[in-house]
Formats: structure tokens, C-alpha cells, sequence
């Protein structure tokens, strides 16, 4: 230190001081350790890995060598960081589920799907696949720059040629200090197949783009479910997401049981972890529809799992666990990469397509003017050659008998220096006249090729056409076979599947028996009419509905009121049930006037005692609160008096002063709620009974343990609250049809 400098203090703001350190820090994470160039998409610890094991000549032909010496090397001579991270970094590169293209060829234990760690680098063994030999095609001819490595001994790429389309095909995922980049991996025939577009169609859009590449192509498979007009706006602005799920099917088994197996699941999910997530929802009872869940993979993923009823849809249990756990997964797109002039940037997927194939055209460029050295060169020497040749015994005493034989050749045969020394390091065997057919052969193709590359470097169009040449062979190359062809599938997005409560409960026939005095349960199967029944002492059976576990009922009261039970949920067992004024809000004064299955689209007949009514869907009739819904308004001193199916075309009603009308269905309005219309016209009393029935088949009646049938009814049509007539002999003196 000079001393000047020695014992010098100065004083700095400590704000300064730490946002100059940090913004030091932070550059230093953004340009040198997180974020990937576009040009090769690699980060640097990975450039460095590829490099390093093409300085060890670890071609995919070769043989292996153990990972602690290529991490060893990496460590000396590029990376001055830990052996751990590079280690890991090299894992990931050789990892097929997490590598869609892996850049390495690994031998041992590098850990797998479950989340189990690689064994220690001592144990396992590397070299590069086919894919990183694309990426460092040109490495060796003047394709890119090097720079000095961080001791200055030696020298590393800034960034590699590049000829695969590492970035889209294999994906980026990092985090910087203010910013973070997650790309995920596409398949290669696609990129190279969208890239081909590009270069023919320069002023192609994002959506021409992607009907090329129509999304992510993740190595563990699984579905994308995101909606083509999400995906379209992810690759427009470098900036969204897509929703991935687990790829499932239905293996049916005897007597109706099946269950649900999942062959491939959403990227960077681990089986482990998600088999007890799962595991623990069952023991947490948050997955009701699910009996259990198995893991019988080997090297193939195969999850099954079990329904708890055999009644649950598929459809509905995949739901449920799409729901709550991994089988469902979101992967972010943030496609933030370092350019060409390393610039952190977030760029749209022309962008990207763009800055990577000028990449390629400049790759090009140096390679050709490489090339065209070397020819130019080789040509030198090779026309010193020729002009020796004719002279072979001249040039023999020069080297013979002149004491300075250099300048003599250069002298005599008008030759430069570094033909002469070419001569002069000339073999005697080359002296052989077939050796000059050769010189001549290899002389006129450098000529020929000069002549080509010459060509290539002055058209520009010539340039794009060897690329477009060059992007298919590397289609073909990587985009075919087991590596090659897609393994996610593009599905749409997945339609709204409503979890209703009825999902939860295993289906089976039942009969609900409501008695005389409002005790209400039920019973399994569906009994037959007549069937013994015990109930308290003095009661007896009032109504009895088959229907199914799974199904609703709509219990309809005489103040007007419906209410919607589950018949899953109603009481069952040997017991007497329970009182009907428990399970729906009732009161004392109110009673039960009908119980039935509620079925979509059926519509029902509402009438009150004053002989008002309407029609109502059965939608109308549903409610999820215990205390009902009022649907018939009802005024002071009056009762809901009918409650039944509107399946016809006429209408009977009978009053209390015993006379009856009929009348068509289409008189009665339709109405969502209300005190309806007048159906018939009493002076005295109001309406007994009602029917909807069908004119063709005529109006039935009960009489005893018998039925009637009366089809002559023109005497009782008319309209529809008019008085009516006496009804025809033999109708029941009750005045209700039975």
C-alpha cells in the first residue's frame, strides 16, 4: 500500500456504503449466477460444467468419468464456489425428470421422481449427451468469444454456439436479487419447427407462432389445462402461468368397482411428498370421497386410488383431489433473460425465437470466416506446393548444397515465407507424382469451397437458407423417438364440475315412511306396498316414498312452505325415526300436505283451500335453509290444499259444495311463487280436491280397493274458475280422487 494511502481514513454515510456493496451483490447474482442468456439458455455454472467436459473429451462416445473430477476441474479452473452446488447443478442437467433434454449422460444413482438425493459424487460417473454436443458445435472454430477465467489461467466462453434451442427446449428457473426468471421446457421439433416459421415469415405474430409450438412440453408428462386465449397472452408478454394436472384413467373391476390410476404427474412434484400430502388429508377426513390411496410405482409412475363408494363419479372424485392437493399444479412463465448486450430483460416468445436465431447467424458468420482463413491458408501452401513440384531436382540441391536454403527457395520459385518453410518441412515420401494428383485434387476443392463460403458470407438470404437447413437437422435429430415426441397433452380447460354435498353419499335404494302422527325415517330398499310396519302405539303409516340415498326430497307444508330434505341424512335404523317438526322448522299448527322426490323439470300443482293455485317447476321448490321456502301465499284463515304432480293437459278440481269442473293445464299460469289464480268458483266452502290429469285417457277416481275411469267428461269442460257441475254417479263421497 502506498504510503499515502496507509492509515488514510474517510468518512461515508453507512447508507452509501450498503446500497454500493448491495448493488454490487445484486449484479453480481443477476449477470454471473441466476438468470440464463437467451443465446444458449445456460446460466454460467452450467456452461462451465459443458465446457469443462468437453476440455476432458467426455463425448458421448466416450467413456465415463467420475463426477468428483469434473466437478474438480470445474471448481479449479472456472467456478470458484462450492463443490456441492456444482454437483447439483450437474445432477439436474442428467436428471430425465427434470431435464427435458438432459445435457448429461449420468451413471449411478442421481436420485429420482420420489425426491431422494443423488449418491456422492465419488460414486457416480458422466459424460455429455448428443444435445450439449449441438450446443458446443463450433466451440473449437472462433464461433464465440472467451474470456479470461477468475484466476486468469485460463480462458472460458462468454456464451456457447448454441445449435440446440436449449433455452425453450430445456427451461430456466432462478431467482436474482429483485427479480427471478421461470421458463418452462417445450418441445424441441416444435421450437425448431416455430423458429423455421420465423426465419420465412419475420413479421409472423405470437399466435402464428404457437400454432408451431402450442405449449409447454414438461418431461413427467401430465395434461395442460390452460384456455388457448391464457396461453396466448403468456407468450406475448414473457409474463403468465399454466395450470398442469396429473394424466388419470379408470380401471373398472368386478361387480362395478373400479378405481382411479395416475400415470404422470405435473412437473417438479415429487411422488413422495404428494402420496403423504394425500395420506395425510385421508387421516384428516378432508378427502370424504376417498378410501385410500396406493403407490404401486416402479420406474413407471402408477398411483392408485381407491373411491370410497363405488356410486362416486370418477369425474367427481378427481375434483376433490385436484382440489386440494398437487394433482393439480400452476408452473409461473417469466421469461426474464439475459441478451445479447447482457441485459436482464422479459421478452415475449418472438423475442426469444429472434434474439437466439441472430445468435445462430452470427455463430455462423464466425464459423465461415473461420473456415475461409483456414482455406485460405491451406490454398498458400498448397500452391508453394505445386510450383516445387515441377521443379522437384532444383529444390532438392537448394536443400542440399546452399547453406541458407529459405531465402534461395523464396528467391527462386518466388515463394513466401510460409510456403518455404512448408516446403522445407516436407516429407520425402510427399515427393511421390501421387502425391501431387493429391495436392492437385485437394487444391481445386479448397477452391471450390472458398468460392462457397465466399458466396455465403456476401448473401444474406444464403445465410438464413443454411440456418432454416441447419434447424432441420436438428428437428429431425432430437425430434423423433422416445426423446423427441411430446409427452404432455394439450387438453382444454377443464369445465366447472359442481362437489354437491349428494357426491359424499354412497347410493342405494331406500324407502322414507312419514306416520300419522309426524315421525319420519327411513328404511333400506325399496318396499313393497302393504309391507309391515311398526310405529308407536296409536300411529300409523300416512305417506311412503322410494327413492335413493343420493336423492332430495321436497316436504310441502300446509302454511305454503317447502323444504328440501336429503334423504342420505334422514334418520334411519330400527328406532321410530324422528318428528318431522325437528328436522324442518314447523310449528305446531302446521302439517305435512305432500312428500316427494324432487326431479329437474317436473312441474307441480299448488293450490290453497280457497281454490286459488299456480303452477311451479320442481327448481322453484328447492331451498337450503331449515326453516323453507314460502311458495304459496296464503291469506288469513286459509291452508295449502294440494300439492301434486302436473303431468297432463287437463285439469279436474272439486269443491266443497261437490260440484266439479275440468279445464286445459294451459290456463293455469306458470309462477315462481305467489297466491295464483282462481281455479274454480265457490258461493260456499272452497276446493276439496284437484287433478292434473290427461283428457285422452280419461279422469280416474278410487272407489274403495277399486278404480273408475269416466272419459265422457264434455258435460264437465269448461273454463278455468268457473262454478262446474255435479260430478258423474259413483264419484266418491269424500270428493277427493284418491
Amino acid at each position: 500500500m502506498p504510503d499515502d494511502l496507509s492509515g488514510l481514513t474517510r468518512d461515508t454515510l453507512l447508507v452509501d456504503a450498503l446500497s454500493e456493496r448491495y448493488l454490487a451483490y445484486a449484479l453480481s447474482t443477476i449477470m454471473s449466477r441466476s438468470l440464463p442468456d437467451v443465446r444458449d439458455g445456460l446460466k454460467p455454472v452450467h456452461r462451465r460444467l459443458v465446457f469443462a467436459m468437453h476440455q476432458l473429451r467426455l463425448d458421448p462416445t466416450a467413456g465415463f468419468k467420475k463426477c468428483a473430477r469434473i466437478v474438480g476441474d470445474v471448481m479449479g479452473k472456472f467456478h470458484p464456489h462450492g463443490d456441492a452446488s456444482i454437483y447439483d447443478a450437474m445432477v439436474r442437467l442428467a436428471q430425465t425428470f427434470a431435464a427435458r433434454f438432459p445435457l448429461v449422460e449420468g451413471q449411478g444413482n442421481f436420485g429420482n421422481i420420489d425426491g431422494d438425493n443423488a449418491a456422492a459424487m465419488r460414486y457416480t460417473e458422466a459424460r455429455l449427451t448428443e444435445v450439449a454436443k449441438a450446443l458446443l458445435a463450433g466451440i473449437d472454430d472462433d464461433a464465440v468469444d472467451f474470456r479470461a477465467t477468475y484466476d486468469g489461467e485460463e480462458h472460458e466462453p462468454v456464451v456457447l454456439p448454441g445449435g440446440f434451442p436449449n433455452l425453450l427446449a430445456n427451461g430456466a428457473a432462478g431467482i436474482a436479487v429483485g427479480m427471478a426468471t421461470s421458463i418452462p421446457p417445450h418441445n424441441a421439433r416444435e421450437v425448431c419447427a416455430a423458429a423455421i416459421h420465423l426465419v420465412r415469415h419475420p413479421d409472423a405474430s405470437t399466435a402464428d407462432l404457437l400454432a408451431h409450438m402450442p405449449g409447454p412440453d414438461f418431461p413427467t408428462g401430465g395434461v395442460l389445462v390452460e384456455d388457448r386465449a391464457s396461453l396466448l397472452a403468456a407468450y406475448e408478454s414473457g409474463r403468465g402461468g399454466f395450470r398442469m394436472r396429473a394424466k388419470w384413467e379408470v380401471e373398472r373391476a368386478r361387480h362395478g368397482t373400479w378405481t382411479i390410476v395416475v400415470t404422470e404427474i405435473p412437473y417438479q412434484v415429487q411422488k413422495a411428498r404428494l402420496i403423504e400430502q394425500i395420506a395425510q388429508l385421508l387421516e384428516d377426513k378432508k378427502l370424504p370421497l376417498l378410501a385410500d390411496v396406493r403407490d404401486e410405482s416402479t420406474d413407471v409412475i402408477r398411483m392408485v386410488f381407491e373411491p370410497r363408494t363405488r356410486g362416486v363419479e370418477p369425474e367427481v372424485l378427481m375434483e376433490t383431489l385436484f382440489r386440494a392437493t398437487a394433482l393439480e399444479s400452476r408452473f409461473p412463465l417469466n421469461m426474464n433473460v439475459l441478451t445479447a448486450d447482457r441485459t436482464p430483460v422479459v421478452l415475449g416468445l418472438k423475442a426469444v425465437l429472434r434474439a437466439w436465431l441472430d445468435h445462430r447467424e452470427i455463430v455462423l458468420v464466425r464459423r465461415s470466416q473461420h473456415r475461409l482463413a483456414a482455406i485460405e491458408r491451406r490454398l498458400e501452401i498448397l500452391d508453394g506446393f505445386l510450383a516445387v513440384f515441377l521443379n522437384l531436382d532444383e529444390v532438392i540441391r537448394i536443400i542440399r548444397f546452399e547453406d541458407e536454403p529459405k531465402p534461395t527457395l523464396m528467391a527462386t520459385f518466388t515463394l513466401n515465407d510460409v510456403q518455404a518453410e512448408a516446403i522445407l518441412n516436407m516429407r520425402l515420401r510427399s515427393l511421390r507424382r501421387l502425391e501431387e494428383v493429391e495436392i492437385r485434387k485437394e487444391h481445386a476443392a479448397l477452391t471450390k469451397e472458398r468460392a462457397g463460403m465466399q458466396k455465403l458470407l456476401g448473401s444474406e438470404a444464403l445465410r438464413w437458407d443454411r440456418i432454416t437447413a441447419e434447424l432441420g437437422e436438428t428437428q429431425a435429430k432430437f425430434g423423433s423417438g422416445p426423446l423427441g415426441d411430446r409427452r404432455t397433452r394439450l387438453g382444454d380447460a377443464p369445465a366447472a364440475i359442481e362437489v354437491s354435498s349428494e357426491a359424499f353419499v354412497e347410493r342405494e335404494p331406500i324407502s322414507v315412511i312419514l306416520s300419522d302422527k309426524g315421525w319420519l325415517r327411513a328404511v333400506k330398499g325399496h318396499l313393497a306396498e302393504g309391507a309391515e310396519l311398526k310405529f308407536k302405539e296409536g300411529d300409523k303409516l300416512r305417506l311412503m316414498v322410494a327413492c335413493e340415498t343420493t336423492d332430495r326430497l321436497c316436504l310441502f307444508g300446509t302454511q305454503g312452505r317447502a323444504y328440501t330434505l336429503k334423504a342420505g341424512d334422514l334418520p334411519r335404523g330400527r328406532g321410530d325415526g324422528q318428528p318431522v317438526r325437528l328436522i324442518a322448522e314447523m310449528t305446531n299448527e302446521d302439517d305435512v300436505l305432500a312428500l316427494f322426490v324432487l326431479r329437474d323439470g317436473v312441474r307441480y300443482l299448488l293450490a290453497s283451500s280457497a281454490g286459488r293455485g299456480f303452477l311451479v317447476k320442481s327448481e322453484e321448490l328447492l331451498s337450503d335453509r331449515r326453516a323453507g321456502k314460502q311458495v304459496l301465499n296464503l291469506r288469513p284463515g286459509e291452508a295449502a290444499a294440494l300439492c301434486a304432480s302436473a303431468n297432463g293437459d287437463h285439469v279436474a278440481v272439486i269443491g266443497d259444495n261437490k260440484k266439479l269442473l275440468v279445464f286445459p293445464l294451459d290456463q293455469v299460469p306458470e309462477m315462481p311463487r305467489g297466491a295464483g289464480v282462481m281455479l274454480q268458483k265457490y258461493r260456499d266452502g272452497g276446493m276439496r280436491d284437484a287433478k292434473v290429469f290427461r283428457l285422452a285417457d280419461g279422469l280416474t277416481w278410487k272407489l274403495g280397493e277399486k278404480t273408475r275411469t269416466e272419459t265422457g267428461l264434455r258435460d264437465w269442460l269448461g273454463e278455468r274458475a268457473q262454478a262446474g257441475r255435479l260430478p258423474p254417479n259413483g264419484f266418491p263421497k269424500s270428493g277427493k280422487f284418491g
